[in-house]
């Protein structure tokens, strides 16, 4: 499947560029598309070499966790839970533990922990994988959950609204929260579907209904904030918690009697040359991405909705947000300037650029992280792990639009 959709990208952009030379007189569409595929090959080592510096570091903190038996401690916090969305995956195995501190770092919106402890959990459940090259089912539900972005603090989107002058920097804290719920239960759902999982388990409904009861004290108690307050709020619980996260590691390590720092080197040492071995699958992916965009192909399709939702006499004003929605799944940085471009445009607090901000809160660059996570452990063959993830972003784009009309429109 991804071979397929890799080349369609290709023949795509292709057809797009020689129809704006020859039925639109553009000679310089190719000029940007071959543009493009050296900006997004520099760009994918860019990523690579701030990815480099993150990695190293937090596998040499999971090396010592792993030493000090801390990951099999939180391992056994969902291990019921996982045992049966998760049935392949022994009991108190390591990824579990990984997998817990990943969705952690999601919710609390720690992208730079989140990713090296995901790529972590990956090659621990490849370990378990009997086909190397094709996903195992719950390799498909892990890059899943992933792409569909869980947030409960999205403090870089705050800071973004903030430098841009917004009123209310967190007006979009719940439209952003719903969105990503919607599209995190959607992305479960769907799972489960194509694996035939049990979610009416008393065990995961205690688990999806304890987890929704938190939820819902922890949005009573921030409801009562002031937007400062919540900003403030949202940093420091951040921070804290990563630089918490790190102590306890190096505390209990010492503890127990591990040399934290030969530990640390020796996990460092494994991260730097693990990411190395991304670029590849990092630069075909964005080159793919790069063409797909500088050939039009995307701004051809705006056009397309724009003209049915006249048709259709609906209010148009969510179709200049579309291209954050549109480029998310994509590529997070061409998200994020778009983003940025909306507010620009048309204002920070505009309806166009609130509802860019929540679409970029709500699900995550779904390609990227599939080239990432799979081609870190060499998949090929992802089954219906890209299908299941696309009804994710579709999901948590379309809850956007809703919510932003509630609460905003």
């Amino acid at each position: 499947m991804l071979n397929g959709i890799w080349l369609s990208f290709f023949l795509a952009a292709f057809a797009a560029a020689l129809w704006q030379w020859l039925g639109m007189g553009d000679a310089e569409v190719f000029s940007r598309l071959v543009a493009s595929l050296f900006d997004m090959a520099r760009l994918s080592v860019e990523i690579i070499l701030v990815l480099v510096g993150t990695m190293t570091l937090w596998l040499g903190f999971l090396a010592i966790a792993e030493k000090a038996g801390l990951i099999r401690v939180m391992a056994r916090v969902l291990d019921p839970l996982f045992r049966r969305l998760m049935p392949e995956v022994p009991s108190g195995h390591p990824a579990l533990g990984h997998i817990t501190m990943n969705f952690a770092a999601n919710i609390l919106g720690l992208d730079n922990a989140a990713t090296p402890i995901g790529l972590k959990a990956m090659h621990s459940l490849q370990t378990l994988n009997p086909n190397k090259e094709t996903a195992s089912n719950a390799q498909i539900l892990f890059l899943v959950l992933n792409t569909s972005s869980l947030t409960l603090l999205p403090v870089t989107i705050f800071m973004y609204r903030a430098q841009q002058g917004a009123a209310d920097p967190t007006a979009v804290f719940l439209p952003i929260l719903l969105a990503t719920t919607a599209s995190s239960l959607v992305g479960l759902l769907s799972v489960a579907a194509m694996q035939r999982l049990k979610l009416w388990d008393p065990v995961v409904l205690a688990y999806l209904i304890g987890g929704a009861l938190a939820l819902g004290a922890l949005l009573t108690m921030l409801a009562g904030l002031s937007a400062q307050a919540l900003s403030a709020t949202s940093t420091l619980v951040g921070n804290l918690t990563l630089f918490g996260i790190v102590m306890m590691f190096l505390v209990i390590g010492a503890l127990r009697r591990v040399n934290v720092y030969d530990t640390f080197i020796e996990g460092a040492k494994e991260g730097f040359s693990f990411t190395v071995s991304l670029l590849p699958y990092l630069v075909a992916m964005l080159v793919a991405v790069g063409v797909l965009r500088a050939s039009g192909v995307l701004d051809a399709g705006l056009d397309g909705i724009r003209w049915l939702a006249l048709q259709l006499e609906w209010d148009t004003r969510f179709i200049d947000a579309l291209p954050t929605a549109f480029i998310k799944p994509l590529s997070g940085s061409g998200a994020r300037a778009m983003m940025i471009e909306t507010m620009n445009t048309f204002g920070v607090d505009s309806f166009p650029a609130l509802m860019a901000a929540t679409f970029q809160g709500s699900t995550e660059t779904t390609f990227y992280v599939l080239a990432v996570y799979f081609g870190a452990v060499g998949i090929r063959r992802v089954r219906h792990g890209l299908g299941c993830a696309l009804l994710a972003d579709l999901a948590g784009m379309l809850t956007a639009i809703w919510v932003c009309y509630w609460f905003f429109g």
